[in-house]
């Protein structure tokens, strides 16, 4: 193949995966009024942002319902854009998770892109010199464990230590109807961890910064300027179906809803499927017992390495399952149980940091019920529901 051909082949790929046509990424709201988001609901934000420089926090989610990206609108409106930082994934969205995002220039409107991915996780004072208010919009998914958490931390301490004001335009999660899971000790802090929160926190991320602010999370117990653009029309009953992917992984609305139950299997010899076209929608290995499905992972848009490349894997296909509405711990008890080699089964730093705790380990070593471990999360559970009430938007 020349490199005209996979340039071609690239960029249908990209249609494909980050454009306006995929099915299954529908933007769909399934109940009463349609829901503004918080980049919709400019008229709120605009008159902030008249007559400053400014800087801003986003990637490829960050659009509006006419599809058009939130910078290229700000753009035309005349709001002048200082530098663009970009998370995990980068700008546009395409690295593979883990992966290393250089700075850049954005080719479309020539803006300075800074990477908060790597290296530079916090925005250097001089990186925010001359930025006077900082706009932060970005798709969360729910759950402790997505990385753009830690950089909404990061922004929020950066702007706080260097006296910028900063706008949150909110999003909604997915997933905000799930608060599940052990709550985080703070012993096992981390980039996919920061805060005391159960995997599945059912907050956005307006209502997590609020929280971020009000129980003083960030370095000296700082606090944050925070202005919040919440979105209209949205409460906790209503599901919402996400326009584009929020990372490369996560393809579809069945991956974003299962996510965090296989995610803990990163702390395993187990794949979720990372390098087929059912990421986060099924799990296997070649030591797991033959079954009735089986797949081979291979490099692919998603990761360009991944687990198992070219080795058939055993496992399950959840692809199909009715929606979950709870962390599901029993996918990975039963490959616990099953496996050929118990001992080699978990890696105790990757899966710690990913439960939170090395508890959640032991109770499956040591044979314990999924009902004995759930009600292990009950007391945690309820003091942190206690907790974030008073930082809820919607009702």
């Amino acid at each position: 193949m020349n490199q005209i051909t996979k340039n071609i082949a690239s960029l249908f790929l990209f249609i494909s995966l980050f454009g306006y046509a995929n099915p299954i990424l529908e933007s769909g709201i399934k109940s009463g009024k349609e829901i503004v988001t918080g980049a919709d609901n400019f008229k709120a934000y605009l008159p902030l942002l008249k007559n400053k420089k400014v800087g801003i926090v986003t990637n490829q989610t960050g659009i509006l319902t006419n599809k058009k990206h939130l910078v290229d609108f700000l753009v035309e409106k005349k709001i002048k854009i200082k530098t663009i930082f970009a998370p995990e994934h980068g700008f546009r969205g395409t690295a593979d998770a883990g992966e290393h995002v250089s700075d850049d220039i954005d080719q479309k409107t020539g803006l300075p892109i800074v990477s908060l991915y790597g290296k530079n996780q916090k925005p250097k004072p001089e990186q925010l010199e001359g930025i006077d208010i900082m706009v932060f919009d970005l798709q969360d998914v729910g759950t402790r464990l997505y990385t753009y958490v830690s950089t909404m931390h990061r922004i929020m301490e950066a702007c706080a230590e260097n006296n910028i004001p900063l706008i949150v335009l909110d999003r909604p999660n997915p997933n905000i109807a799930i608060v599940d899971g052990p709550v985080l000790d703070i012993a096992f802090k981390s980039g996919i961890g920061m805060h005391p929160t159960p995997l599945l926190h059912g907050m956005t991320f307006a209502e997590h910064a609020k929280m971020i602010n009000g129980e003083k999370w960030l370095k000296d117990g700082i606090q944050c300027k925070l202005t919040i653009i919440p979105c209209l029309n949205y409460d906790r009953s209503k599901s919402y179906s996400l326009p584009v992917r929020p990372s490369p992984n996560l393809p579809n609305d069945q991956s974003i809803n299962l996510y965090v139950s296989l995610c803990l299997f990163e702390g395993t010899n187990v794949s979720m499927g990372r390098g087929t076209e059912k990421q986060f929608q099924i799990y296997g290995s070649p030591d797991l017992p033959k079954s009735d499905f089986a797949f081979t992972p291979k490099p692919n848009f998603g990761d360009k390495d991944p687990l198992y490349n070219g080795i058939k894997c055993n496992g399950e296909d959840l692809s199909a399952i009715p929606r979950i509405n709870r962390l599901e711990i029993k996918w990975l008890i039963k490959a616990y149980q099953t496996t050929a080699d118990k001992s080699k089964f978990f890696d105790k730093r990757k899966f710690s940091i990913r439960a939170g705790n090395e508890k959640l380990q032991q109770q499956i070593e040591a044979g314990l019920s999924e009902e004995e471990i759930r009600n292990s999360w009950k007391e945690g559970l309820e003091n942190f529901k206690k907790m974030r009430q008073q930082y809820l938007i919607y009702k």
